[in-house]
């Protein structure tokens, strides 16, 4: 008997006006469960009891939200294997990959737990005497997490965990794709002596729930990763209550290579960056950008790679890349291969849909050459395990043609020389650049966005979260003359 799965409002799990299918996309016959649909009154029970709550967590010690956040971080490392394997089979990325993304989504608690121990503030003399200045920083209030089916734990984590290290109470609406992840953390995070209402899962539809969500004057700040449209329309309907927003949007890396570049480093990058995920990723590098006196060897390198990359079941053994996260996304995927090829680019390898002992939404991953940076290939961020190789003549040909789109996220070189390293990651119009890594992996602790139409508002993650999920007080205390 297929299991059914709640939303959690107000500290109770709670049924929804429907459900939905969760079903896997390596072997569509796999139904994982039946997830709870909300409705918006169901929603704004939930804002109204994350009101509360949140009053009360905020006036908690730290010590109390240290040990908080701590178990929650320390049970999702212990359970990344079993998280991991939950999250590769309803998400299709590589076992491997799953267990990593659960494994780094406790590490974002638990450096957030060490984080409300580190929370300081300002002191400063008044240009006025005997009056002294104290500056720190407040919770914001209740925040809408609003997270991506692509890294449905990891993304989640690193806006959940400074939500209540700071103090603030959080509303999460997860994708629909991925459903169990989004309860699995849940449910590890309603074991917490927290106020009933801190924290709320409440599963929907964008278009319904998530639009009211952001609609909604009850919260104070809205925390989004997803795509550029959907992200200007968010905007646009937080700016009427001017709710504070915090978005990470679309992207279209490059990473360059240069002529005096470890080609075998480089290939290894580049196919690791555009393919690892199945092209899943933000930060993934569709966009190779390579110096024309190494093109051919580049090239020929790189489509042995990628021919010899192993396609597969997300939980089989040895499998690099998975499937497509649904059918629809596949749709694209395909539909992306062939504009590739109505625009005049050649695809020399793969980004063909494969057929698999299991029925799932399998694809190869491929390769265009001979395309240009003004293809919509190269303009759109496409979401699919699909690189095309842009041919340059000069470094300088290559910085341009990495900086010229309307987005920003990450930008990558691989090269042996210093300067021009030096150079790139000074004038790479990106937020994140990489030396001779790929322009996927980035670390839990240091600042994570873009320029551009790739983000909008604070940095996330780091101590650079607290930008987003905090108030600034400002407060003068006179201390009258001593007697």
């Amino acid at each position: 008997m297929t299991k059914s799965y709640q939303n959690y409002i107000g500290g109770t799990w709670v049924s929804g006006t429907s459900e939905i299918e969760n079903r896997n996309p390596s072997d569509v016959s796999d139904l994982i469960g039946l997830y709870a649909q909300a409705s918006t009154d169901q929603l704004d029970q939930a804002l109204d009891q994350a009101r509360v709550a949140q009053a009360e967590w905020a006036a908690t010690g730290i010590e109390k939200k240290y040990t908080v956040l701590m178990a929650i971080g320390t049970e999702m490392m212990a359970r990344a294997e079993e998280l991991g394997t939950l999250l590769a089979r309803e998400e299709g990325k590589p076992l491997a990959e799953g267990k990593g993304e659960v494994y780094r989504a406790g590490q974002f608690f638990t450096y957030y737990a060490a984080e409300t121990l580190r929370q300081m503030g300002d002191t400063a003399d008044s240009t006025r005497p005997g009056i002294e200045i104290d500056v720190r920083r407040e919770a914001l209030g209740v925040v809408a997490i609003i997270s991506p089916w692509n890294f449905p734990t990891a993304t989640a984590s690193w806006k959940i965990a400074p939500a209540l290290c700071y103090g603030n109470a959080v509303v999460w609406k997860p994708a629909n794709a991925t459903p169990a992840s989004a309860v699995a953390l849940t449910e590890i995070i309603a074991k917490q002596d927290i106020p009933a209402g801190l924290f709320n899962l409440v599963m929907g539809a964008g278009s319904e729930i998530g639009q009211a969500l952001v609609e909604s004057p009850k919260i104070d700040g809205i925390s989004f990763t997803g795509s550029v449209p959907v992200g200007k329309g968010l905007a646009r309907a937080a700016i009427e209550n001017l709710t504070k927003i915090q978005m990470e949007m679309g992207s279209k890396n490059a990473l360059a290579v240069m002529d005096d570049a470890d080609i075998d480093l480089a290939v290894a990058m580049a196919a690791g960056g555009a393919f690892g995920g199945t092209g899943q990723k933000c930060t993934a590098s569709s966009r190779l950008v390579v110096h024309a006196s190494i093109h051919d060897e580049f090239v020929e390198k790189l489509i042995k790679a990628t021919q010899a990359m192993k396609v597969g079941h997300a939980l089989d053994a040895g499998t690099q890349m998975g499937p497509a996260v649904s059918a629809q996304q596949l749709k694209e995927n395909l539909a992306y291969v062939d504009l590739g090829k109505s625009e005049g680019a050649e695809l020399v390898c793969g980004g063909a849909r494969l057929e698999m002992p299991t029925e799932g939404f399998y694809i190869s991953p491929g390769v265009f050459v001979g395309a240009t940076n003004q293809m919509q290939i190269n303009r759109e961020e496409m979401f699919a395990p699909l690189a095309a190789v842009i041919k340059v003549d000069s470094y300088a040909e290559a910085l341009d043609t990495v900086n010229d789109t309307n987005f920003g996220l990450t930008a990558g070189i691989i090269t042996s020389n210093l300067a021009r390293a030096t150079h790139f990651r000074r004038n790479a119009r990106a937020g994140c650049v990489m030396v001779n890594l790929a322009t996927a992996g980035t670390d839990y602790h240091v600042p994570f966005g873009g320029r551009g139409d790739s983000s909008y508002g604070s940095r996330e993650q780091g101590s650079y979260a607290a930008e987003f999920y905090t108030s600034v007080k400002t407060a003068y205390i006179s201390s009258g003359t001593p007697d």
